[in-house]
C-alpha cells in the first residue's frame, strides 16, 4: 500500500522535498530520528555487551541469604487479581535465599482475611517467611507506601537488606529476588526495576497500545540502563536498598511530595510516587539500574471503553508525573547526574513541541505552498513508522501491523496531551480512584487560574505555527 500510494503521486509532488518546507521538516526530523537511533544503538549494547557483564560480575560478587522484604500495596484491586499478585509475592518470598518478609499495605478488611488465608495456605512453619499486614484509611497510594516503609523500618532490616516495592496489580516471577539481589553487591547502586509486559483486559486495540509501550519502553530504558541512571524506578516493581527505604527524608520525598510553581504556588503531588523515589535517589548520587531479562507482569483495566479517552486520561497522568518531576532533575545539572541522562530529562520538555513540528508544517505547506505536500508527508510517516516498527524487534518476537499507526498517534496525540499538562500542571488525577486534585483556590480564583493556563497554552500554540510558517517560507521577518 505505501508503495503503491508512494508511485500514484506525481512526480511534481515530489519537488517539495528540495524546497525550504522539505529542508525545514527534514532538518526537526533528523534530530528527532538521530535522537530515536541514538537509543536504539544505545540499547543495543547494553543488552548484548554491557548488561552481561554486569550480571556475571554481580552473581560473582554477591553474598547469598540477605534479607528481602516484599512491600505490596492493594486498593481497589480486583479479588482475582490480588489472588494472582499475593500468590507470586509469597512464591517469590519462599524461593529467596535468605529471610523474607511479605508487608501487605491494604485498605480493605476483606483483603486482610484474603491474604491471611493464601498465606497460610502456602507457607509453612519451617519457611523463612513472615506476614506483616498494615491497614490505612483509603487516602492513596503515597501513604500506602509511606506506612509501609514505616513499617519495615520498625523491624530494623540491616542496611544491606532489600526492598522489593510491588503495586497490588503486578504479578512477580518466582525468581525475583534471586536474580536481583546480586546487583546490590555494588553500595553505590540504590535501586533497579525490569522489564514489563501487560496483561490487558480491554479491547485488542488498547492490547496492541499497552505492548507497544512496553516495546518502546524496553529500548529507552536499556538505552538509560547504559549510564546507570534509568529515567523512572517504575511502581510497578522496582527494588531499593533497604537502608534507602528506612531514610525518613526519603520517606517524606514520597509521602508529602511538593513543588513551588511560579503560578499555582506550592502543591502537593497526588501521584507520581516513582517518580518522587527516583528524583530522591538521582539527587543522592545512587546508581539505579534495568534488567532488560527480567519481566514483570501487569495487569491493566482501561480507565474507560473508549480507547481515545483512555490513552488521554492515563496519558494526563503519566506525562503530568513526568513535567511535575523533571524541572527540579534539569536543575541538578549535567555534572551531577550525568550529561546523557541530564539531556534525556531535557529531550522529555523539548520533545512534546518537536514531535508536532512536522504535522504543523506539512499543513501549513499544504494550505500555501504546494498541495501535495500532505500526502508526500503521509508517505514519509508510513515509510518511517514501518522502519521503526521493524526495529522493535529487537525488543520484542513479534510486532503488529498496527504499530505504524499507533506510533503516529502517541507522538501527535501524546505531544499535544504533554502541551495540555505543561500549563495545567496542577490537575492530578487517579485512574483508579476517585481522587483528583485541581489546585487551591476559590471558585473565582481558580477560573481565572484556569483562564490563564488556557491563555499561556493557546499563546504557545500561536508560537509554533508562526515559527514554522517561518521556518517554511510561507512567513518573513521584516528586517
Amino acid at each position: 500500500m505505501v508503495a503503491w500510494l508512494a508511485t500514484s503521486l506525481p512526480s511534481q509532488a515530489y519537488a517539495i522535498i528540495d524546497s525550504r518546507t522539505g529542508l525545514a521538516i527534514g532538518l526537526i526530523g533528523l534530530w528527532r530520528y538521530g535522537w530515536g537511533a541514538l537509543h536504539f544503538i544505545r540499547s543495543i549494547l547494553y543488552r548484548a555487551v554491557v548488561y552481561p557483564r554486569l550480571k556475571r560480575q554481580a552473581e560473582a560478587s554477591a553474598e547469598q541469604g540477605k534479607p528481602v522484604y516484599l512491600l505490596v500495596t492493594s486498593f481497589r484491586i480486583p479479588t482475582e487479581v490480588t489472588i494472582e499478585v499475593y500468590r507470586a509475592a509469597i512464591r517469590a518470598a519462599l524461593a529467596a535465599p535468605g529471610r523474607a518478609t511479605i508487608v501487605a499495605s491494604i485498605v480493605e478488611l476483606a483483603d486482610q482475611r484474603l491474604i491471611k488465608q493464601l498465606f497460610h495456605q502456602m507457607v509453612g512453619a519451617n519457611d523463612r517467611v513472615e506476614l506483616v499486614l498494615v491497614r490505612i484509611d483509603g487516602t492513596g497510594k503515597r501513604d500506602a507506601l509511606a506506612f509501609g516503609f514505616r513499617a519495615i523500618s520498625r523491624l530494623l532490616p540491616p542496611p544491606d537488606a532489600m526492598v522489593a516495592v510491588i503495586d497490588g496489580d503486578s504479578i512477580v516471577p518466582d525468581d525475583l529476588v534471586i536474580r536481583c539481589a546480586p546487583f546490590f553487591h555494588d553500595p553505590v547502586v540504590g535501586a533497579l526495576t525490569t522489564d514489563e509486559f501487560a496483561r490487558v483486559r480491554g479491547s485488542a486495540l488498547f492490547k496492541q497500545w499497552y505492548d507497544l509501550r512496553f516495546a518502546q519502553r524496553q529500548i529507552l530504558m536499556s538505552s538509560m540502563g547504559l549510564s546507570r541512571r534509568v529515567l523512572t524506578l517504575t511502581g510497578r516493581m522496582s527494588m531499593f536498598r533497604a537502608s534507602i527505604i528506612c531514610d525518613p527524608k526519603f520517606i517524606a520525598q514520597v509521602e508529602t511530595d511538593s513543588i513551588e510553581h511560579p503560578r499555582f504556588g506550592r502543591f502537593k503531588f497526588l501521584t507520581g510516587d516513582d517518580k518522587s523515589s527516583w528524583f530522591w535517589l538521582l539527587k543522592h548520587g545512587y546508581h539505579m539500574l534495568y534488567l532488560p531479562d527480567l519481566k514483570v507482569e501487569t495487569v491493566e483495566d482501561p480507565p474507560s471503553s473508549s480507547f481515545v479517552g483512555s490513552a488521554s486520561a492515563l496519558m494526563i497522568r503519566w506525562y503530568g508525573n513526568m513535567l511535575r518531576t523533571n524541572g527540579r532533575a534539569l536543575a541538578l545539572g549535567p555534572r551531577r547526574i550525568g550529561f546523557f541522562t541530564w539531556w534525556a530529562v531535557l529531550d522529555q520538555r523539548l520533545s512534546m513541541w518537536t514531535c508536532l513540528v512536522g504535522l504543523t508544517s506539512a499543513i501549513l505547506a499544504t494550505l500555501f505552498v504546494s498541495p501535495f505536500t500532505i500526502l508526500v508527508y503521509a508517505v514519509w510517516i508510513l515509510v518511517s513508522r514501518y522502519v521503526l516498527t521493524l526495529l522493535l524487534l529487537s525488543a520484542r518476537r513479534q510486532v503488529s501491523v498496527a504499530y505504524p499507526f499507533l506510533l503516529y498517534f502517541n507522538q501527535v496525540f501524546g505531544a499535544a496531551m504533554k502541551t495540555f499538562i505543561f500549563f495545567r500542571m496542577n490537575r492530578q488525577k487517579w485512574t483508579r480512584q476517585k481522587t483528583t486534585l485541581a489546585g487551591g483556590g476559590g471558585g473565582l480564583v481558580q477560573r481565572a487560574i484556569n483562564l490563564e493556563s488556557a491563555v499561556y497554552h493557546a499563546a504557545s500554540l500561536l508560537a509554533l505555527v508562526a515559527l514554522c510558517s517561518w521556518m517554511i517560507g510561507v512567513t518573513h521577518v521584516l528586517n
